[in-house]
């Protein structure tokens, strides 16, 4: 049975506009591989089909995604934020630029990225999960990628997104806050089920 599975990666959102005015940024969208804070790991060559599959979203301009994730598979085009403009590979890690939209939810996440907030970048898709040991999840053959969104609460850490222009791309780095990336994530948690 596939399920709607969501992950996260923390980028920081600094904006720069292009020649034309708009609004990039570039970073990781995702890492095959690794185990993530749901504990789900992506196989490369799943995650390698559906990012070949999403070219066709790119070309044709709707590889939209959302402010904050609903519980839906459906883009829903009243909340779209964005839209993404390149996907490529670098080792293990998903690395994409984002065009920031003139939409109300697009100028909203263009203010909290010029305020220094940061953010996730998040994969939604559908799809099954198998066990692994220590307590792990495997992601299915099944999984369909829907496409990426924007959100508050990452579960996954060390993946930053950088400003960009169409001549300069800054890199950060992958790991920019090492060993308390854990224990960042788990406060946010402990915090989140208080609150």
């Amino acid at each position: 049975m596939k399920n709607l599975l969501i992950e996260t990666n923390l980028f920081e959102g600094k904006v720069n506009e292009d020649s034309s005015g708009r609004t990039l940024v570039k970073g990781i969208l995702q890492r095959s591989g690794a185990e993530n804070q749901n504990g789900r790991v992506y196989p490369k060559e799943v995650l390698e089909r559906e990012i070949n599959k999403y070219q066709t979203l790119i070309k044709e301009r709707r590889a939209l995604g959302e402010l904050d994730h609903p519980d839906s598979s459906v883009i829903n085009l009243k909340n779209v934020s964005h839209n993404i403009k390149e996907v490529h590979w670098e080792g293990n890690d998903v690395v994409g630029t984002v065009e920031i939209l003139p939409t109300p939810s697009g100028n909203i996440l263009k203010e909290l990225l010029r305020a220094g907030i940061l953010l996730g970048i998040s994969s939604r898709g559908m799809g099954s999960t198998q066990p692994m040991k220590g307590d792990k999840l495997l992601v299915g053959e099944d999984f369909e990628l829907i496409g990426w969104d924007f959100v508050s609460n990452p579960s996954t850490h060390g993946a930053f997104m950088t400003p960009m222009n169409e001549s300069v791309v800054k890199s950060i780095g992958t790991d920019v806050c090492g060993n308390f990336c854990k224990a960042q994530d788990l406060m946010r948690e402990i915090i989140t089920e208080i609150g």
